[in-house]
């Protein structure tokens, strides 16, 4: 089983990619299997195969220990380890080829707390990689840009597996903008003259040396733009997760 875990800040798509691209594979007759980690969410815009919250209720918590929802929402997902055992037991009885892992909307309940690295680390001990989500009307501005590859760089960190960029919600940008974005990946000096242009001369020279510290950990790496609207660039992405899970080979037969 090769699990993918899709990570990323709120809002940047994370819940629609996990259920286009799942019928996306299912589609190309791929053994997928969808699993929700975020026990706060009141509505997704898919049904997953295996769903937390039919093991944590939010509002139970908040009762039981007098809790607001930012307080319970911690204590869930501190909790989502000790429900780990279930979860894998509901994935066996499927026994997927692929499991795509739809991670809490919050970026730091799961990357940030002890559970999401214990969660990453035992859920399955066969290959696993990370889509880390770039919301691409937010990443327009080059400081954004920095401050978002910063938090990936952050994952990567506390997660330790192979890390995929996808820039999201493609649709809703213009081609220049998406040119600009990907040029600024592959070019410092292409984000660094964004950044002159965009904001003052001290928050650029900060924001630049951060830009220069990231690159040089070549961290930073072309993202797939992707659109759960108009599904394009879900087989640039399909293909960089079998490089990493099998080299380049279908998934399923």
């Amino acid at each position: 089983m090769f699990t993918v875990f899709i990570i990323g800040m709120a809002g940047s798509g994370k819940s629609l990619l996990t259920g286009v691209f799942q019928e996306w594979l299912r589609f190309k007759d791929q053994d997928v299997l969808s699993l929700n980690l975020d026990p706060g969410v009141l509505k997704l815009p898919y049904n997953p195969d295996i769903d937390v919250r039919e093991y944590i209720d939010i509002e139970e918590l908040m009762e039981k220990y007098e809790l607001g929802p930012n307080g319970a929402l911690i204590l869930a997902s501190d909790l989502l380890a000790d429900h780990i055992e279930e979860v894998q037991s509901a994935i066996e009885e499927h026994n997927p080829d692929i499991l795509l892992v739809d991670t809490p909307g919050q970026i730091e309940l799961f990357a940030f707390r002890e559970s999401g690295p214990f969660i990453t680390k035992t859920i399955s001990q066969e290959a696993k990689a990370i889509v880390y989500l770039l919301d691409a009307p937010f990443c327009k501005n080059p400081l954004n840009y920095v401050s978002n590859m910063f938090m990936a760089a952050a994952v990567y960190n506390r997660l330790l597996q192979p890390q995929i960029y996808a820039l999201s919600k493609i649709d809703l940008i213009q081609e220049s903008d998406l040119e600009t974005i990907i040029n600024w990946s592959l070019e410092l000096s292409s984000l660094e003259k964004s950044l002159e242009e965009t904001v003052g001369e001290v928050s650029a020279m900060l924001t630049r040396d951060l830009a220069l510290a990231l690159h040089r950990t070549e961290l930073v790496t072309e993202p797939i733009p992707v659109s759960s609207k108009t599904e394009e660039g879900f087989t640039a992405l399909y293909a960089a997760l079998t490089r990493i899970a099998r080299g380049g080979e279908e998934l399923t037969y």
